[in-house]
Parts: structure tokens; C-alpha cells; sequence
């Protein structure tokens, strides 16, 4: 699969994914990505080392009490002990995904968007938003800009826009400057999940009317 993939996040995100200074969001774009991408699971595995090397080299300005240690095994202790979940296989779902759904594809609660496109939110902070998108094959998604980031990972199918064609794996990173129109491929539906920091700006105005109750 990973060989496959032609479409790689960023070293900024995976930086940023490294120092956990991503919305939860993006966190979990990341993480789905790493999942599929042995390239960047590589070069996040690289920061990773390189921020651990960095903490390990600065003197802590505060340091830890003698009883520290205990403290906090006693603290564990009395937790009540966590439920060991037995997460489903899926083909289409990587598995930071499927703690978010609650299953597989089939557990999906798909909202219709119009135009045969469904979506569902995910459950995120505030400061972005996740989704998932289902769109049937040979069917557009309204074109549109973008007032932030947003991007794009296949997880089923394929799609094709003004900037390349993008299949499972493949992460499309949309900014301010990008206008577009995907397009599912002909062979099979769709699916993607999409994270957003800002809301689209579509350029049709049905989709404008009915932005604000889709939460797009």
C-alpha cells in the first residue's frame, strides 16, 4: 500500500503531529495517514526521536520529589481498570479511524449532503472540524475555495480534481490559493475523510444557502 501512496503530508504537520501541537482534527488525519504511509511514518518517527533528544538535553527547571513515583502508583491504583476493546478488522477504516466511528463502514451514520454525497461529522474539538465524506462514483462535489486548511485523504476509491488524481492513501492538502472540483472515478464510490480548520467557500450559491446546516 505504502508504495502506492503519491501524495505525503508535510514535514511542518508532522512536525507539528510530533510536538502534539495539532487539533485533534488534524491529529487524527495524521495518525490514519501514518497508518497506510511507511514514508511518513519514517520521517514522524524522526522528529519524534529528534524532539525526545531535545528534552532529554534541557535541564528541567523543576525536579521531582523522592515521592513522586509513589504518589502516582497510588493514584493508578485506585483508578478503576480500562476495558480492553477488541477493535473490528475493516478494509476500508484504518484503525485510528474506527475507535472514531464505532465499527466498521457499516456503522458509519451518513447524513445526505445533496446530489447523492453523504457525509458524517466526527467528534473532534473545536478548533477543526472531521468528516467523512461518501461520494458515488462519477459524482462531483460542489467546486469551492477554502478560507483555511483542509485535507483530504482517500480511503475508498478515487478522485480527480484540478490539481492531480488521488486514490487510497493519498492526502490532498487544500489552502487559500486552491479552488477545485473532486470528482469521484467512474470504477467505485468514494470515500474520504476531510479535516478542516475554517469553513469552504463554495461558489454556487445553493451550497452557500444550506453551508451553515451542514456545518461545512
Amino acid at each position: 500500500m505504502s508504495k502506492d501512496i503519491k501524495h505525503h503530508l508535510t514535514d511542518d504537520l508532522l512536525m507539528a503531529y510530533a510536538a502534539g501541537s495539532l487539533p485533534e482534527a488534524f491529529d487524527l488525519m495524521v495518525a490514519t495517514h501514518l497508518s497506510l504511509c511507511d514514508h511518513c511514518r519514517a520521517q514522524a518517527e524522526s522528529f519524534d526521536a529528534v524532539g525526545g533528544f531535545v528534552l532529554d538535553d534541557h535541564e528541567m527547571p523543576l525536579q521531582m520529589g523522592e515521592e513522586s513515583l509513589t504518589a502516582t502508583m497510588a493514584l493508578i491504583a485506585k483508578g478503576e481498570p480500562t476495558p480492553k476493546t477488541v477493535r473490528p478488522s475493516c478494509s476500508v477504516l484504518p484503525t485510528p479511524l474506527q475507535e472514531y466511528v464505532g465499527g466498521d463502514v457499516s456503522a458509519i451514520r451518513w447524513k445526505s449532503i445533496g446530489m447523492g454525497v453523504k457525509q458524517a461529522i466526527l467528534p473532534t474539538t473545536r478548533e477543526a472540524t472531521a468528516r467523512l465524506l461518501f461520494i458515488p462514483a462519477g459524482a462531483a462535489v460542489p467546486d469551492h475555495g477554502h478560507n483555511g486548511m483542509e485535507l483530504t485523504m482517500v480511503l475508498q476509491g478515487a478522485f480527480s480534481d484540478e490539481v492531480d488524481h488521488f486514490a487510497r492513501g493519498d492526502v490532498e492538502i487544500a489552502d487559500e490559493d486552491l479552488e477545485h472540483t473532486p470528482v469521484a472515478d467512474m470504477s467505485e464510490d468514494c470515500i474520504c475523510l476531510a479535516v478542516t480548520d475554517a469553513p469552504l467557500r463554495f461558489n454556487k450559491l445553493m451550497p452557500r444557502l444550506f453551508q451553515p446546516f451542514l456545518r461545512i
